[in-house]
């Protein structure tokens, strides 16, 4: 069949009965490409529609324009229609965000070149990546070539007058309609039984898009309150992210509610639902039989912690596979707070979808352009001798296809958010260095790095000053920001971006092999420096330390995405790298007393002390600092007139770590190191009172005196 403004209407109807979504690609030159949209496009349109090119280019009045960067703000909502103006750029976590929007019948229009140029097409978004500089681009050439090869693909060549011939699509014996399956009922169920089970038995709920999660929270909400429960508390990581669940909330409880709102559903009899955003519900602990947490992975992990804590049943709802590219990193991640904390908790899921048939082909195409399915190698057992393992170079853009799914999927599995973005990089970016490990042929480790710095000296020096910013050079640019050293930008340096094990292959040396690679690569290419930077935990700060590199600085703020302090580790593999390590570390040694006071309150002790051991210890007693802690450890000079010297003898070396032994580190660190009153370390549980802190912060100096008479 041939298309007038009429027939997409009716192709969209036989669609949404088939329940399956299409994706339309418009190529050509942009001019023309929006000339046929505009004739194409009926008037009205046949439901909700996006526009993502400049307000003033869209090819029908009714389409809301939206940019790529406010795709999040759609998360839990439904359209029947996207048109995506690729000439203006296609970030991949925005493009496979908003394809998740389109319900049954949904069609996505691509506007883009020629799928012949996209290799080599400078692409818009690039420049926010410092992708820019590249000649090729081997993640749009791959999506071009299986979009080429899909079968489900509607391609339009523009200038063209040839009408253009939908597919015939047959009508499906029984219509599609949006009802609650199987998979989603029990879940409900479950959900209930939770509710009003035990406390301290959390569950967590992941499942691919579409799959109605969010609704079965709403509708397990609704009958909890039925069955007795007083005040259910909702919260995600934007209000827009719990509409759908506040729906099906509202609509179960029909003929029940006094107050109705977009965060606060109120039944006749007093009981409610309510959403609070995540800071604010952790500030005010407003009490609650049960807590709702939708889109969990998109929460730090501090906060999720705090919220698991603070609420006697606690649900954790979250997307597995999708642009957030988090969901399966937040289950691995998370599990290990759950075993800890709550380990009687409860793992449920979703795989039938909802909002579309099995049939669909969209989804399938979008997961195969963005790997959102991607997982990694189930190797499990000993890798056996080293002979066994072998590392070498690798290269993602040219990898088979199968072995490009299973490498991501590594470094989907072990880092805490992996998106299609990173799949980009990866494979774009032309300062790129991977290396693999391999058992038996297959992938058990991965590690990826760029090569930084080299900048020329007035540049260096801007960036040093904090006149200039540079995409590309994340290690480079924060150690000649932050430590103020021009020739940290000047500097060659190769960054660890991400390293992955598989979990069957790891504590076996693989992480340090793969490390050993890169830093032998480095130095040969005669890098100076070998360095990464990651969100600060003791374990990684171990392992890096087991590969030979060292602490160079740690943020002030914690990271957004994980909650937890940047902290940026490195090795010198020459004179000047070697030279250019211990300025930074020693700057930090003598900034860190002030900054531990103004911007570490809040670090986890065991993290503190941890970061503080890897520096250079630097503290010298005096004669008089030794009389002093000789009157404090007995009880003749009071705590206030040694805190001096308290501080100063925990940066004296093995101090902290017999500290550690006497297990009374984090009232020495709440006391000594971060300065908190009497009354603070008694609300916080650390000490019943002053008397009680004194004479145990006495009986440690006491003790390490007697361990250590040197000092």
């Amino acid at each position: 069949m041939t298309t007038d403004t009429t027939d997409w209407s009716a192709f969209a109807q036989r669609l949404a009965r088939r329940g399956e979504r299409r994706l339309v690609l418009v190529e050509g030159p942009r001019p023309e490409a929006l000339a046929w949209l505009r004739r194409q496009l009926p008037t009205p349109l046949w439901g909700a529609g996006l526009w993502t090119g400049p307000a003033n280019d869209r090819p029908h009045p009714a389409l809301m324009p939206v940019a790529p960067a406010r795709a999040r703000d759609w998360l839990g909502r439904e359209l029947d229609l996207l048109v995506w103006d690729g000439w203006h750029g296609n970030p991949p976590d925005a493009l496979a965000a908003l394809a998740g929007t389109l319900r049954a019948g949904g069609l996505l229009f691509w506007l883009m070149p020629p799928l012949a140029q996209w290799p080599t097409f400078d692409d818009p978004d690039y420049a926010r990546t410092g992708l820019d500089g590249a000649d090729r681009h081997p993640f749009a050439a791959r999506m071009a070539a299986l979009l080429r090869a899909s079968d489900s693909l509607i391609r339009v060549v523009c200038p063209t007058r040839v009408p253009l011939a939908l597919p015939v699509l047959a009508e499906p014996e029984t219509p599609f309609r949006v009802a609650a399956t199987e998979d989603q009922a029990r879940l409900v169920t479950a959900l209930v039984r939770f509710g009003l089970g035990r406390r301290r038995r959390p569950v967590v709920v992941t499942a691919d898009r579409g799959r109605g999660k969010s609704a079965a929270l709403g509708l397990a909400a609704a009958q909890l309150l039925r069955r007795g429960r007083s005040r259910i508390l909702v919260t995600g990581p934007s209000p827009d992210s719990i509409a759908t669940l506040m729906r099906h909330a509202e609509t179960a409880l029909t003929g029940d509610l006094a107050e109705v709102g977009p965060d606060r559903l109120v039944t006749a009899a007093g009981a409610e639902i309510r959403y609070q955003p995540v800071p604010e519900l952790l500030a005010l602990r407003p009490p609650a039989e049960v807590l709702l947490v939708d889109e969990a992975a998109a929460i730090p992990p501090d906060r999720l912690r705090a919220l698991l804590l603070g609420w006697p049943r606690v649900a954790f709802c979250s997307t597995v596979h999708g642009y957030e590219g988090s969901g399966r990193g937040f289950a691995i991640r998370f599990r290990a707070t759950l075993e800890t904390e709550t380990p009687h908790w409860q793992a449920l899921s979703l795989s039938q979808p909802v909002r579309w048939a099995g049939s669909d082909p969209l989804e399938p195409l979008i997961d195969r352009l963005f790997l959102l399915s991607a997982s990694g190698s189930e190797a499990t057992g000993p890798a056996g001798s080293e002979g066994g393992v072998t590392v070498e170079p690798w290269s993602p853009a040219g990898a088979p296809e199968a072995e490009l799914a299973e490498a991501f999927g590594l470094l989907v599995d072990a880092h805490y958010r992996t998106t299609p973005a990173d799949l980009r990089q990866w494979l774009d970016d032309p300062a790129a260095q991977t290396w693999c490990a391999r058992v038996q042929g297959r992938i058990v480790g991965l590690l990826w790095a760029a090569r930084e710095g080299g900048l020329p000296a007035p540049l260096a020096e801007a960036v040093a000053q904090g006149r200039r910013r540079l995409r590309g050079h994340l290690l480079a640019q924060s150690l000649a920001c932050h430590g103020g050293l021009a020739e940290a930008a000047r500097g060659r340096m190769l960054r660890v971006v991400r390293i992955a094990v598989a979990a069957g292959a790891r504590r076996q040396g693989i992480g340090q092999r793969l490390v050993r690679a890169a830093r032998d690569w480095s130095a040969r290419a005669g890098l100076a420096v070998l360095g990464t930077s990651f969100g600060a935990t003791p374990e990684l700060l171990r392992f890096w330390q087991s590969c030979g590199l060292a602490v160079v600085r740690i943020g002030v703020q914690r990271e957004a995405t994980s909650g937890e302090y940047p902290l940026q580790m490195a090795t010198g593999l020459n004179a000047p790298g070697q030279s250019l390590v211990a300025t930074l570390r020693q700057r930090l040694v003598r900034h860190w007393p002030d900054l531990l006071l103004r911007h570490w309150q809040a670090m986890a002790p065991e993290l503190l002390v941890s970061v503080l051991e890897d520096l250079p210890a630097d503290g010298q007693l005096e004669p008089l600092d030794q009389r002093d802690l000789q009157g404090f450890a007995h009880g003749h000079r009071g705590y206030d007139l040694c805190w001096p010297v308290l501080r100063a003898l925990s940066r004296c070396p093995g101090v902290l770590a017999r500290v550690r032994d006497q297990g009374e580190l984090p009232l020495w660190v709440a006391a000594v190191l971060r300065g908190r009153d009497w009354q603070a370390l008694r609300q916080d549980g650390l000490c019943l009172g002053q008397r009680q802190g004194e004479a145990r912060l006495r009986s440690v100096v006491r003790a390490l005196l007697a361990q250590a008479p040197e000092l």
